[in-house]
């Protein structure tokens, strides 16, 4: 058993100590739990975090930039063997890091991940909906490819995640484009249904918004699937239709999406460069 961080990415969540407090409960202690914060993120929620977590070793840094730009210059920091990632709108049972972290400890995989539950019943359209997408995302695509896996549940080989690295150029879908290039690479990712987590989808009521977050996202996909040669792959893929009346509003976005996508990136593969590994 190698030694394990927990890296949490955060704004101005309020749900963030009931993440830690997650944690806390681990039958797999985490070594380490880093929170990645933002500039803004308020010093009492960073406090009471701490709080939430008395018994664990929990650091605190800010970077400035978005969540995709923070985590890149966190993978500076993390020394651990394995690196696993909670979101901090989630909250974990206490076998979760154990179960999640197994296949690697074992040498059958590089990277791991598992699904999400929702963690009451959806009270709104816009969280039946995820609730809905996301269960049709672990029933549908995850088991055929590990490409799919949301890393907000997942796990790494820290050397890897280090020498992969994130691409700050395709934010909302970073975790496509840094999977997709894992497997590029030969290694190993391992979906472990059991190793789930419970995630809070009931933050987001506004239609304008949520339409806003979901064509950031698409646009985000379609540019990894561009970067990485997969689109035509993407489009021949069956998957669970998601039978919900803002699944034909999302399916309208689509084309949009694409050419708005291949646009920019275009414009961004000419003019910014990777970013160096740290």
């Amino acid at each position: 058993m190698g030694t394990v961080a927990v890296e949490v990415a955060v704004g101005s969540d309020p749900r963030l100590p009931a993440a830690l407090a997650s944690l806390e409960r681990q039958r797999r202690r985490p070594d380490r739990v880093l929170v990645v914060a933002s500039p803004g993120t308020p010093e009492e929620l960073l406090g009471e975090a701490r709080r939430a977590a008395p018994s664990l070793l929990v650091e605190i840094v800010r970077f400035p930039g978005g969540v995709v730009a923070a985590r890149a210059a966190a993978n500076a920091l993390l020394h651990e063997e394995v690196t696993a990632f909670l979101d901090s709108d989630e909250v974990a049972p206490p076998e979760w890091l154990d179960l999640l972290v197994r296949p690697i400890d074992a040498g059958r995989a590089t990277f791991t991940g598992g699904p999400t539950r929702p963690i009451r019943e959806p009270a709104h359209p816009i969280e039946r909906y995820y609730t809905l997408l996301e269960r049709s995302i672990y029933e549908g695509l995850v088991p055929s490819s590990a490409a799919y896996l949301p890393l907000q549940n997942s796990a790494w080989r820290t050397s890897d995640l280090a020498r992969l690295g994130f691409d700050p150029r395709i934010p909302f879908a970073e975790d496509h484009d840094l999977e997709t290039r894992a497997l590029a690479a030969g290694l190993r990712g391992e979906y472990v249904p059991e190793a789930w987590v419970f995630h809070d989808k009931a933050s987001e009521t506004s239609y304008l918004r949520w339409a806003r977050k979901r064509y950031r996202y698409l646009v985000a996909m379609a540019m990894s699937l561009l970067k990485n040669g997969a689109l035509r792959g993407r489009l021949a893929e069956r998957r669970p239709r998601v039978r919900h009346p803002l699944a034909y509003a999302e399916a309208l976005l689509k084309p949009f999406a694409l050419v708005s996508a291949t646009l920019r990136w275009r414009r961004l593969a000419r003019s910014v460069p990777v970013p160096s590994r740290p």
